[in-house]
């Protein structure tokens, strides 16, 4: 697969269709994979990788890079391509300044549950077949792949492609999923558990704006934690409060807009599940308005922002009735 990518990308590059290409290549670990913009074909032959710690979602990327003069060839996984669509919904990217190359996602390893349980000195990790091989400065260690897979990828919403110009690989579709099960379980619990249950979480929180700077709906060009008026800008929470703050309006800011691709939990220093507040407004909007996709189709109305005699009352919401 990489060795097709890569040809693809060199072919674009020399007939003039594109002028860069955004792809992944090795940080300082084989297993530490950064996006990357690429150039030339030298370039390519010696950086481009794609592979099973290629888990960065690209389309926040191309938000920040794309050039409107020139085209950009971009690679998309399945759930990057969902987060590419409603990108160009929102008209925060340039679809006709874009080449897209939809290429499959067999599942991306975390490296993360490899460290929990308890491996250190890592040297490399490779996959191969339906094994993990982890070799350190302590002896090697074998998982069986999905052990260590990302908990996005054992939760897989799609292996479609909504939105590209080609593909490479095969095309899948639309999958069942237990990703709302752990929903469930905070539903649940009483409200006296949950709280405690997300301040145990919340309270771990660094404010590195990491969760922030990944998410592709988080596209605004100053952000209202970046305003210096607003006393809680480029610094730790003081209190509980803030921390609660921060991450319960960032949720609403992405609520119906959010794809549920992982950035936030995956790029977290400390962990924290904030997937799962945006997968309870995505269960929350399924149950009032009916099930729906964002990015599932370029123009796309969501619920919110879409008025419909079927809506749901407000008083319904409130008094925990169903639509």
């Amino acid at each position: 697969m990489q060795e097709m990518m890569k040809k693809r990308a060199k072919e674009l590059l020399a007939s003039g269709e594109v002028t860069r290409v955004i792809g992944w290549k090795k940080n300082e670990f084989d297993y530490d994979i950064t996006p990357a913009v690429f150039t030339s074909a030298e370039e390519i032959d010696r950086d481009f990788i794609y592979d099973d710690f290629c888990g960065v979602n690209l389309s926040k990327f191309t938000f920040q890079h794309q050039k409107n003069d020139t085209k950009t060839l971009v690679f998309l996984k399945p759930c990057d391509s969902y987060s590419m669509t409603q990108l160009i919904t929102e008209h925060r990217v340039d679809r006709n300044a874009l080449y897209i190359i939809g290429v499959p996602s067999y599942g991306k390893i975390d490296v993360e549950k490899i460290k929990a349980d308890g491996v250190t000195g890592i040297l490399s990790i490779t996959s191969e077949g339906g094994d993990v091989h982890v070799h350190t400065l302590y002896g090697d260690k074998t998982y069986a792949k999905y052990e260590v897979t990302s908990e996005r990828c054992l939760n897989c919403k799609s292996k479609m492609h909504p939105t590209y110009d080609e593909l490479i690989g095969f095309e899948g579709e639309v999958m069942e999923t237990e990703r709302f099960d752990e929903v469930a379980k905070l539903e649940a619990m009483t409200p006296e558990e949950r709280f405690e249950f997300w301040r145990g979480e919340l309270s771990r929180c660094i404010r590195c704006n990491a969760c922030r700077n990944a998410c592709p709906a988080c596209t605004c060009e100053t952000c209202i934690f970046d305003n210096n008026d607003s006393g809680v800008a480029q610094k730790a929470a003081a209190d509980s409060f803030e921390e609660n703050m921060f991450h319960i309006i960032r949720a609403f800011h992405v609520a119906g807009r959010c794809t549920d691709c992982g950035e936030c939990s995956r790029v977290c220093p400390q962990h924290i599940p904030l997937h799962l507040l945006n997968r309870k407004f995505i269960s929350d909007i399924n149950k009032f308005y009916g099930d729906y996709q964002a990015g599932a189709e370029i123009g796309q109305r969501a619920p919110l922002v879409n008025f419909t005699k079927e809506d749901v009352e407000p008083d319904i919401v409130a008094k925990g009735g169903k639509a």
